[in-house]
């Protein structure tokens, strides 16, 4: 048993990893962020503020109303409140540890686009390395939620909320997506009179995300559980 909780933390730190390298090369490709990110990266770009740390106090935000969320529906349907805020508090250093891992490879990739001269042969290279970020981000979120440990808060909050509204985890993540580049809009116009961060990347990733962890679900979620030895809650 021993080695498999060594493999389900390695699956799981390498998820982590892949997401976070997903989301930053969905930025740095200049053709939108993923929807959620979206809301930080407007803040950081409109106050020139660090795209990692914004992100940091964003999951918070998103921890804090998960545990409102939850505090209520426990408290209206029974339930270990102690045991559920304190997972959801954990979230809050797993933020921080996963948003360094952005701020890393925001520094490592450099920007992939030319402001206002990309070529034709630029340009299918961004389209390129968006597909692979999306790709990234779809198989970085399967291996992290299917080892069922920390979530990520961004995940969290989509299940907090479905539980609280008694809706589908997919329908209530659309809703939260859209919710977000809602937001992304507002804040872009208000602060920078243009829209930031938004564009053909974003849809992509609302779209492409869910389906990538479809198909690396269908091919390797019964075989990474099994070797995580997980293979009685699959």
């Amino acid at each position: 048993m021993k080695k498999e909780y060594i493999f389900r933390g390695i699956f799981y730190i390498a998820g982590l990893v892949v997401l976070a390298l997903g989301l930053v090369l969905n930025t740095e490709t200049g053709l939108g962020a993923s929807p959620i990110v979206s809301v930080s990266y407007s803040v950081s770009v409109s106050f020139e503020q660090n795209f990692g740390d914004m992100t940091f106090i964003l999951y918070s935000l998103f921890v804090l109303v998960e545990m409102v969320l939850h505090t209520y529906r426990i408290k209206r349907e029974g339930g270990n409140l102690k045991k559920i805020l304190f997972m959801d508090f954990l979230q809050i250093p797993l933020s921080l540890i996963f948003t360094r891992f952005m701020n890393l490879f925001t520094a490592l990739i450099p920007d992939l686009y030319t402001e206002g001269k990309s070529s034709p042969g630029e340009f299918t290279v961004r389209i390129l390395l968006l597909i692979l970020a999306v790709i990234l981000t779809g198989i970085g979120a399967a291996m992290s939620l299917n080892m069922r440990l920390i979530p990520n808060s961004g995940d969290g909050i989509v299940q907090a909320i479905a539980d609280h509204v008694h809706k589908g985890v997919g329908l209530v993540k659309n809703c939260f997506d859209l919710g977000c580049v809602t937001v992304t809009v507002c804040i872009s116009l208000i602060f920078s009179g243009h829209l930031i961060g938004l564009g053909i990347g974003t849809v992509l990733a609302m779209i492409g995300v869910g389906r990538t962890m479809a198909v690396f679900n269908y091919f390797l979620y019964e075989k990474m559980n099994r070797i995580a030895g997980m293979q009685d809650t699959i």
